[in-house]
């Protein structure tokens, strides 16, 4: 039998000024930070975790801060759009509120929904689109209610440098349905109701994407656990892929490939989550930090730029 992710686990992106992704992200859009970390590879960078209430899979995108640092591209080989799925009748109350906070926005139509284009202030290509399915966030911040507020993700737009291996991959090898095409775009669909559709634009742009401010760095898939995960990892090496070792995050363990589109995919396990080490009450309210790094906590909060979440309305 065919093995099949449940869909997207997360996206992370590099931005620019931590205060300036956090005002956005959880000021703006009313997104929890469920999670203050840092890059384990490199400990002087934060990794900022935004989701749902709780942080589930399907709901995260995260972020490396990097203040000052020269600015991406966005082009083949990225993820190029994030999508977020918002309620049913909620697009008037978003398209006022990015209207509030003076960011530009324009309408799209594709595979007949409707979607909400914008950018973050770093330069990130997000969108929103309606979805009935999928669980509501219980998150309040602001004027941003569980009524409103971003259930998680729609799904990405990928960039592929090779459209058709990239869609060979989705469909042959992790599983997901191709379930249409519309104009420029072919649509993949995995049976969550949260990160669960994927569309890969045909027509490269002929521009390859450089790593930056800005941009996206990779686009992490569902493994049920470590067990699945490693049958994950045979299954990539066998089929030809260079495929890491399984990497320890903490809140889930990891494994990355580049696929044949040159797009960089990491497979994430659903558990342990992001609850281990904090309360509900107090997820993302203080820099944790992986065992190797408490050592050096002083050394690394004396170079990390200080910030806030704060309400914006």
């Amino acid at each position: 039998m065919m093995k099949k992710t449940t869909g997207i686990h997360h996206i992370t992106a590099i931005v620019g000024h931590p205060q300036e992704n956090v005002d956005f992200y959880a000021g703006v859009l009313g997104m929890r930070l469920v999670k203050q970390t840092v890059n384990f590879d490199d400990p002087g960078t934060y990794h900022f975790y935004f989701g749902d209430d709780v942080g589930n899979p399907g709901t995260i995108i995260t972020f490396f801060p990097w203040a000052n640092a020269y600015k991406g591209r966005i082009g083949d080989g990225q993820v190029g759009v994030t999508t977020y799925a918002v309620p049913v009748g909620s697009m008037e109350f978003w398209e006022k509120r990015l209207a509030k906070y003076a960011i530009p926005f324009r309408k799209a139509l594709r595979f007949g929904e409707q979607f909400l284009k914008f950018d973050d202030p770093h330069g990130l290509h997000l969108e929103l689109v309606e979805r009935a399915y999928g669980p509501t966030n219980q998150w309040t911040f602001g004027e941003v209610t569980p009524e409103v507020a971003i259930k998680g993700f729609g799904g990405a737009i990928l960039y592929s440098a090779y459209p058709e291996k990239t869609s060979q991959l989705l469909e042959e090898l992790m599983g997901l349905e191709k379930v249409g095409e519309d104009g420029d775009y072919i649509r993949f669909q995995s049976n969550s109701e949260i990160g669960n559709i994927v569309d890969i634009k045909i027509t490269p742009s002929g521009s390859r994407g450089r790593m930056g401010v800005g941009t996206v760095h990779h686009i992490a898939w569902r493994a049920e656990d470590l067990n699945d995960q490693l049958n994950w990892q045979k299954l990539l090496a066998k089929n030809g892929y260079g495929v890491t070792e399984i990497k320890d995050r903490n809140y889930f363990t990891s494994i990355y490939f580049k696929e044949h589109g040159e797009i960089l995919f990491e497979i994430a396990t659903d558990p342990p989550g992001f609850g281990i080490d904090e309360a509900y009450e107090k997820m993302g309210d203080e820099l944790k930090l992986p065992p190797q790094y408490e050592p050096i906590r002083d050394r690394i909060e004396g170079v990390l730029l200080p910030f806030k979440v704060r309400e914006l309305d």
